[in-house]
């Protein structure tokens, strides 16, 4: 016998063969949920959100559509909506479409507590819905609540007037979003100086954040990121 070959009983026990047969029954049933749950909720919102709109505007139609057409098609209100926005759109490009748009802010505007919520409200969609809007502009990091402790945010912008004049270079509007949800967060002011600059882009810092910094992003990126102080001075004239 080779002297090198070690002692019987030093040998590791082997793995019984119903337990590994168990971890990998259980390795297939959390790749099975991995995959089918979030197609599954998808479909299911997605599902909720039309029937939501079809029981609301089918409703309101003279006639049933279902009843002219030899299935039931689920949808409809949906389609409806699309295409009567897209008609509304088309309609104020011309000369009476933008005439009546003029007419209606100018009621608007005259009336005090509905002219401040349509402006906010204007103000929130042109923002979100324009082709060159950006308000998430950057991923970034601060120290907040207190130093020490960092935050992931998002530039949005810069207030104008004495919000300029505090600090020098300024301060920097930037949106700290909650954690699992993100459509609500705090807005800091923060001087351009003790901002750090992310190498992520808007989805992976949002996918950082509803996750709860489970959904990390990929290797690559994630090496990448680098705490580097940034200005946005330029930055900011260019989206002026």
């Amino acid at each position: 016998m080779n002297d090198t070959t070690p002692p019987l009983d030093h040998l590791p026990e082997p793995i019984p063969f119903h337990m590994s047969l168990m971890a990998r029954l259980r390795a297939y049933f959390f790749a099975g949920i991995l995959i089918t749950a979030p197609i599954s909720i998808t479909i299911y919102i997605a599902w909720l959100v039309i029937g939501f709109v079809d029981a609301r505007v089918v409703g309101l139609l003279p006639g049933n559509p279902n009843t002219y057409l030899p299935y039931q098609f689920p949808g409809v209100g949906l389609v409806i909506v699309i295409g009567l926005l897209t008609l509304i759109g088309w309609g104020t490009t011309g000369l009476l479409g933008r005439l009546f748009l003029y007419l209606s802010e100018a009621v608007l505007n005259r009336m005090p507590v509905v002219r401040s919520v349509y402006s906010w409200v204007k103000q929130v969609f042109e923002t979100v819905l324009h082709e060159k809007g950006t308000p998430f502009r950057e991923p970034v990091l601060i120290e907040f609540p207190r130093k020490g402790l960092w935050r992931v945010g998002f530039v949005t912008g810069r207030t104008p007037g004495r919000a300029q004049d505090i600090v020098p270079g300024g301060l920097v509007n930037v949106l700290l979003p909650n954690t699992p949800n993100a459509a609500t967060g705090f807005l800091v002011l923060v001087p351009q100086d003790d901002i750090v600059r992310l190498d992520l882009t808007t989805e992976e810092a949002l996918k950082l954040l509803v996750s709860g910094g489970i959904a990390t992003p990929p290797a690559k990126a994630a090496a990448s990121v680098q705490p580097e102080r940034t200005s946005f001075t330029a930055a900011s004239r260019s989206n002026k």
